[in-house]
């Protein structure tokens, strides 16, 4: 796991301008750890603003080498290929970090350590940390997060990779300074690297989610207010978290998180994407079972606007607000705030 002390560099070759490097961008947008390079030989020299809003100066070099001599102590592997196993060209990479005392942080389903322990060096601080490892086993949900009386917000999406993930830390992080007793609750590789907590849903059994998710829940039982980090989505064919974080959190509140003017999936792009208003409805039945659990509606709407220029990014956003009457905005380009006064009003 990071310590304050480590200096990361983000191994994204060929990947910094595609979906596919989400771990780097996270990373890059909320660790606090000093990140030394991005590595990516196709775009060495550029300047990491032209791929994503963040006032870090961070180089992006050709090879592991230069984060070598740049003094990194740890790589972290920030691309998430398809069905999230190793490929091949990147064994060299991994063994030769390894070999030069680096440490790992890995968050694919394919698991480093057991292939690559025995190249850690025992009289360094050195490891692998294997993210989507689960740390426990956890007993069936019973519901218990019904029982409790704080607010428990779910972040729902219409897809996958469309800011469940960031519209919660931003919300998060506004709370945290505005001193409010918030915990957040995260369920995946991305969430878990940068808080050092949290439970890899999509590596627990399908049994065991539900209570898993009610576990990470309970154990913020403290907190006025729960943020549950969302994963994919009712709509995709190959998602299988929405119910067990809608069963395990038995949630308050909803926000939904959708990339604007997006008619279909991103794959299989044959899949629409309904009207936003039955899409509502839809998550808000199935997350109260006709009032069998709390009874929780949408309160904001998170409006993944990265594609757009500024000025159709805010057509956007007040179409939606108008349409839906609910609260819109894009929380990384126009702050948080506004959903997060409607979660302390509610």
């Amino acid at each position: 796991m990071l310590n304050s002390k480590d200096r990361v560099a983000i191994y994204m070759e060929s990947n910094l301008d595609s979906d596919y490097g989400k771990m780097g961008m996270g990373v890059i947008r909320y660790l606090s750890n000093q990140i030394t390079c991005i590595i990516d030989s196709n775009h060495v020299g550029k300047s990491i603003k032209s791929f994503i809003n963040t006032d870090r100066k961070i180089p992006i070099v050709e090879s592991l080498e230069i984060a070598l001599e740049k003094k990194s102590t740890v790589l972290v592997l920030g691309i998430a290929p398809s069905g999230g196993k190793i490929p091949k060209e990147w064994n060299r990479i991994i063994e030769k970090a390894l070999k030069n005392g680096l440490s790992l942080v890995n968050g694919l389903h394919e698991l480093l350590f057991p292939r690559w322990k025995d190249l850690i060096k025992k009289n360094k601080n050195q490891w692998i940390w294997d993210v989507r490892m689960p740390t426990f086993v956890p007993d069936i949900a019973t519901g218990k997060a019904s029982k409790l009386k704080n607010k428990r917000i779910l972040f729902i999406g219409t897809d996958m990779a469309v800011g469940k993930m960031t519209a919660a830390l931003e919300i998060y992080s506004f709370l945290k300074k505005q001193s409010k007793n918030v915990g957040f609750v995260a369920t995946g590789q991305i969430g878990i690297t940068l808080t050092g907590n949290g439970i890899p849903l999509d590596a627990f059994k399908v049994d065991h989610a539900c209570g898993a998710v009610e576990a990470a829940v309970l154990e913020n039982s403290k907190k006025e207010i729960v943020l549950i980090e969302g994963q994919g989505s009712l709509l995709h064919p190959g998602s299988t978290a929405t119910l067990p974080l809608m069963r395990g959190s038995c949630p308050t509140h909803l926000i939904l998180c959708h990339r604007a003017n997006k008619k279909t999936l991103r794959s299989p792009k044959n899949i629409k994407i309904p009207d936003l208003k039955e899409f509502i409805y839809l998550n808000e039945l199935l997350s109260t079972v006709s009032g069998t659990f709390p009874k929780a509606k949408v309160i904001g709407v998170a409006l993944n606007t990265s594609h757009l220029g500024h000025n159709k990014a805010i057509l956007s956003v007040n179409q939606l607000e108008k349409k839906l009457n609910i609260i819109t905005t894009d929380v990384v380009r126009f702050g948080p705030d506004k959903i997060a006064k409607a979660i302390l009003k509610s």
